[in-house]
């Protein structure tokens, strides 16, 4: 069930969204600052590739303020249009009685969007 699940999500919506986290990722690597940035949205690329039997785990404070200030940076730098996008596909997947599995995934990965660093991908 995980792999219809997944091939399902590719078409509504989350094909469109690991393109944008890879080019978000690609354009982040440009800089040696933005390396960090990029290797975290490369993961989150995978991840919206296959979402179904995988979930997002805190990494419970272990990088400390490190985290808050590149999530705010983050923030800033790609992760409010990518939630967005993510908002945009859950909404319109809730109007049908069918989508609304992939709506209420979209919804989770609209708060990942938002703060990706201090988590990791299990």
């Amino acid at each position: 069930m995980k792999t219809l699940g997944n091939l399902i999500w590719l078409i509504c919506g989350g094909l469109l969204s690991a393109i944008e986290y890879l080019l978000a990722s690609l354009l982040m690597m440009i800089t040696i600052v933005g390396i960090p940035f990029g290797l975290q949205t490369l993961k989150l690329a995978g991840l919206m590739l296959w979402p179904f039997g995988r979930r997002v785990v805190d990494h419970g404070g272990s990088s400390g303020c490190l985290s808050v200030i590149m999530n705010i940076l983050w923030l800033f730098l790609g992760g409010l249009g990518i939630c967005l996008t993510h908002l945009f596909f859950g909404i319109l997947l809730c109007f049908t009685l069918i989508g609304i599995p992939f709506g209420k995934q979209h919804f989770k990965l609209a708060g990942l969007a938002l703060t990706p660093f201090g988590k990791h991908v299990v």
